[in-house]
């Protein structure tokens, strides 16, 4: 027999996260859940917790302005890059490492889930999976440098120091969850309506 983690999602849908359904993925749910997962296991400054949909459109502007002629639907890719940890939360890499190789395999049976369910290849194409990663750790640098205290010389050892990026122009405003769900969901409908 087969064994089964469902989990209740605020939409009514019910995700199994070890077989997960593309019928089962809401962008709601998504959405809700990100606003409320911490990135840095909550270890930032300020009044809100930096949470991982904020990251998910940082990752977005970032990928669009060092890839501004990319297809939107690779845009929307960049958008849903963390998306799994709406139900499976943000793991710290040391964390990941010990878990070991069945939290890797949850996140690509989710995110592979997702995609199918937004209309995107289940797996990415490597090139864009790179470009994705490249934004992503800019991000990282940044989020480490203006909001989790890392001086800029630790964030260069851990992340890598970012290059032709626009990490200089980078802000990072914390918000009420609720107003990241918001802009979340603004603009997943942005991108959705130019596919």
């Amino acid at each position: 027999m087969t064994q089964r983690a469902w989990q209740r999602m605020l939409s009514g849908r019910r995700l199994d996260l070890l077989d997960p359904s593309p019928l089962d993925v809401e962008i709601e749910d998504i959405a809700h859940g990100l606003s409320f997962v911490a990135r840095w296991n909550g270890q930032t400054q300020g009044d809100w917790p930096y949470s991982v949909a904020e990251h998910s459109l940082l990752v977005d502007d970032l990928f669009i302005e060092l890839y501004p002629k990319a297809p939107v639907k690779w845009r929307l890719a960049a958008l849903l890059h963390d998306a799994p940890e709406y139900v499976i939360g943000d793991m710290i890499s040391p964390v990941k490492a010990a878990v070991g190789p069945g939290y890797k395999a949850m996140d690509v049976r989710l995110t592979e889930a997702i995609h199918l369910r937004f209309g995107l290849p289940a797996a990415l194409p490597a090139t864009i999976k790179k470009q994705i990663k490249r934004a992503d750790k800019i991000s990282a640098w940044a989020e480490a440098v203006f909001i989790a205290g890392f001086t800029t010389e630790e964030a260069n050892k851990f992340f890598g120091a970012p290059r032709h990026a626009p990490a200089a122009k980078l802000r990072i405003d914390l918000r009420p969850p609720m107003q990241v769900k918001a802009a979340f969901l603004t603009r997943f409908e942005q991108h959705m309506s130019a596919l």
